[in-house]
């Protein structure tokens, strides 16, 4: 089979400390194997293929409906991520199809309005019981763990990717928040390099794209750039990319972990709180998060006194699929309520989030 030959293809190229696809902890429900395509290549197609991954392409990256054609958003962002992250794998002849499978998957749960409408939706959550959280790791595993249906050879339509354990383990632990690199405790780290690739490259990506799109929106001016970041990596934003990519590179081969050395990792540390400082935070344009906050505040409480409005999304939500009335049954039980309705939010695009709140708030005229 055409799948046997590249493994042992594999097997022969691939680093000693690479993740073989023959070598993976397989899938929580054992598959038949596919005759041209490894597990980990055709968990790439699954992700592709799902409508959790179309929709990160109308899902906010840092700017809140930016006018302009050429501002990321978090499709852009993943494909970023990917393409970092692939080039590095490579170079390190780490399994390059692992890499890229954990990078399309990454952000898969992320909330509309990027991180502001995840910190509403955790709030929203925590406000009716404090010991729930809504973190988009979690929820880009429970998306393909559960929510994304795929179709099965056979015509049958199922519920989750069922994807293989180091594609799940990647996303699951892909990201640093903003903390500085250093600030991580080693169980945090995936336990494939080619998952610790992916880790570092969000980040390399989000460094250099926010600066790029922060200073097409006249936010910022490249001579802002602190000069211990321009001084290490670069005095332009190609060079910067450049650098850090070829020093993770450097600083990684013929190692059993993915690293970079101290001056470079001080100057990603130092252009991550200058964007915090400028971007960020302080921003004219990240104003508009309040309004997110009325957005999905809005939603979730409106959702929260009317479960009923919902009727069409529970008849197709696998958790609720049981019961033969879901809505008295959500009624009742105010815990899983409120995990159906941020399963929801979350999946919304920024557009329709806007375009729902208009919905429900005015009255649609007659023609």
């Amino acid at each position: 089979m055409i799948r046997e030959e590249y493994e042992e293809l594999e097997e022969k190229l691939l680093s000693p400390v690479a993740c073989l696809s023959k070598n993976s902890l397989g899938r929580a429900v054992p598959e038949e194997k596919d005759p041209y395509r490894t597990d980990f290549q055709r968990d790439v197609d699954r992700i592709i293929y799902s409508k959790a991954f179309r929709r990160l392409q109308y899902k906010t990256q840092v700017f809140i409906a930016p006018k302009g054609d050429h501002y990321r958003n978090r499709l852009t962002h993943t494909l970023e991520v990917m393409a970092i992250a692939r080039s590095i794998s490579r170079a390190l002849r780490l399994n390059p199809d692992l890499t890229e499978a954990i990078a399309v998957g990454h952000d898969l749960g992320h909330a509309p309005f990027g991180h502001a409408g995840e910190e509403v939706l955790n709030e929203k959550v925590k406000e009716y019981f404090p010991d729930m959280q809504f973190v988009h790791t979690e929820q880009s595993l429970r998306v393909v763990d559960l929510l994304e249906k795929r179709l099965k050879s056979d015509g049958t339509e199922v519920f989750g990717l069922n994807l293989t354990y180091e594609v799940r383990e990647g996303i699951a632990k892909h990201s640093k928040g903003l903390k500085d690199l250093k600030d991580f405790s080693e169980d945090l780290l995936p336990s494939t390099l080619e998952g610790q690739v992916v880790r570092l490259s969000d980040r390399i990506a989000y460094l250099h794209h926010d600066l790029d799109d922060a200073i097409r929106a006249k936010i910022i001016k490249e001579s802002d750039v602190p000069e211990l970041v321009k001084k290490i990596l670069g005095d332009n934003n190609s060079k910067r990319l450049s650098t850090i990519i070829l020093n993770v590179i450097e600083e990684s081969r013929g190692k059993e972990k993915i690293v970079i050395s101290n001056d470079v990792e001080a100057a990603m540390d130092e252009w991550k709180n200058f964007l915090s400082e400028k971007v960020y935070v302080g921003s004219e344009p990240k104003k508009e998060e309040e309004k997110v906050k009325i957005i999905l505040n809005f939603l979730f409480d409106y959702y929260m006194k009317n479960i009923e409005k919902l009727k069409n999304y529970l008849t197709s939500h696998p958790v609720i699929l049981k019961h033969k009335d879901p809505v008295s049954y959500l009624q009742q039980d105010e815990r899983e309520r409120i995990r159906i309705i941020a399963d929801y939010i979350s999946s919304m695009t920024d557009r329709f989030a806007i375009e729902l709140v208009q919905n429900i708030m005015f009255p649609n005229p007659i023609s």
